[in-house]
């Protein structure tokens, strides 16, 4: 079965995974998984997505391909986009790494870095 047929029996409804399989040694793990969040989007959603990734983002070549104006695009992104969680890929310092920064920069002394490190959070 694949997540088509999947996403088509569930009907949009959450669903959990209680047992995958490894095809190539046949081991089984059981608990409760969610399925990634991609693979939650209805189907027409998903299609979206994987035009857009393949026409590297270009909004005119989605266009294009479904025959839609720049603001139905957008919209269509916006409304996805919504759904999914979103991984910050440039998270803020944490305190320990912003104390070892200012330690390389000279800004504080090996024992006054410990002491921050050390100290209450």
């Amino acid at each position: 079965m694949d997540w088509q047929e999947l996403t088509d029996l569930t009907r949009g409804q959450p669903f959990v995974v209680e047992r995958v399989r490894l095809a190539g040694s046949g081991v089984a793990i059981e608990g409760q998984f969610e399925p990634p969040q991609l693979a939650q989007l209805d189907i027409e959603d998903q299609v979206f997505v994987a035009a857009f990734v393949r026409s590297h983002g270009s909004i005119k070549e989605m266009e294009r391909i479904f025959g839609v104006s720049y603001p139905t695009i957008k919209s269509r992104l916006k409304r996805i986009a919504e759904h999914l969680d979103f991984v910050d890929s440039d998270p803020a310092p944490t305190g320990a790494s912003d104390v070892v920064d200012r330690l390389r920069r000279g800004e504080i002394t090996a024992q006054e870095a410990l002491a921050e490190l050390e100290g209450p959070r």
